[in-house]
């Protein structure tokens, strides 16, 4: 009789043991799966060549359209994409999927062969008239934008070691774009 109680006894604490135990990894499976759904940044960083340049600017190459999702989910107002519309990985309807998250959609298409000061120009006034909102600039790999943004930097900011710093982390610009930036840069040492 005595073992019998003893029995009951172990039972009724295992029992406990493991309704602790299963609630405990219930509690812990429902935290991760809180902390991932709300990981929109997480996800910016898996975009290729994801760079923040401030907290209310990133840049990147192409967005998938899930990558899209995570933009708008992070607070982000504005989208300006600097790719053309055939270039590798362009989404056909990226405007639409944009707009449908709530953000503002601005193309500047940039031909990669031939930037210009006309297409510079029409990316600073975006940027200027947006100064104010959360921005998000991207084209294909993030090559045409780090050029972009280092002029940007560079005029807007006065912005001169961080600004290259960054132009550097994606790209060193190959002859046309170095002669774009060189010639777009002279304005400040003029």
């Amino acid at each position: 009789m005595h073992s019998d109680w003893i029995q009951f006894i172990l039972g009724i604490v295992v029992l406990i043991l493991y309704l602790i135990f299963s609630a405990k990894t219930e509690m812990g499976t429902k935290l991760f799966m809180e902390q991932n759904s709300n990981r929109p940044n997480n996800y910016l960083a898996e975009i290729y060549n994801f760079l923040p340049i401030s907290e209310h600017l990133a840049t990147s190459g192409q967005p998938s359209i899930e990558q899209l999702q995570s933009i708008a989910d992070s607070g982000y107002e504005v989208v300006i994409n600097l790719a053309l519309p055939t270039s590798d990985g362009a989404i056909s309807n990226e405007v639409e999927i944009v707009q449908s998250l709530g953000m503002e959609y601005i193309a500047i298409p940039v031909i990669w062969e031939n930037p210009t000061k006309s297409d510079l120009d029409r990316f600073l006034q975006a940027i200027d008239k947006r100064k104010s909102q959360k921005i998000f600039v991207h084209c294909a790999k993030n090559m045409r934008v780090s050029a972009f943004v280092y002029l940007y930097r560079r005029l807007s900011l006065n912005c001169e070691d961080e600004a290259i710093a960054d132009l550097h982390k994606i790209w060193q610009p190959n002859e046309i774009w170095q002669k774009f930036i060189d010639s777009n840069d002279k304005k400040l040492t003029a």
